[in-house]
């Protein structure tokens, strides 16, 4: 009995979360395809080097985390000064990926503006329609 009391329990339980999740997922906004990529930082630019060397160095290592962790150990190990190039090439990439962030906003608050002009031109001409309706009803009525 006590089995069967916590199975139903647990099915109640079960639905609850599913909603829950299912509302989440709802509720998260869709992503803008045109939106530009984060600019990776200088630990991935490293690692896009360090791959295709690790890559030649051991052909038959097919294991993504055996990659990843050999190059964090290999990221760990150099110093500030080997680090440099890469940073720069991370800020050069961060500072391009602002440029074209303030480009996306402005072309979206353009978007925005001009849909906001749109509905209030629109609410504008049904507000007269209606007007117009109302004063033909008005004469009939004389």
């Amino acid at each position: 009995m006590k089995g069967g009391k916590s199975k139903a329990g647990a099915d109640s339980k079960l639905g609850v979360r599913k909603k829950a999740t299912e509302t989440k997922k709802a509720k998260k906004a869709a992503k803008d395809p045109n939106k530009p990529k984060r600019p990776p930082s200088a630990f991935f630019v490293f690692m896009e080097e360090f791959r295709k060397t690790y890559k030649e160095k051991h052909p038959n290592n097919k294991s993504v985390a055996a990659v990843g962790k050999a190059g964090g150990d290999a990221w760990k190990k150099l110093s500030e000064a080997e680090k440099a190039p890469y940073q720069a090439k991370a800020e050069k990439r961060k500072a391009e990926y602002q440029k074209n962030m303030d480009a996306y906003n402005r072309k979206q608050a353009g978007d925005a503006e001009e849909d906001e002009s749109d509905k209030s031109k629109s609410e504008v001409h049904d507000d007269d329609d209606e007007d117009d309706d109302g004063s033909e009803e008005e004469e009939d009525d004389d």
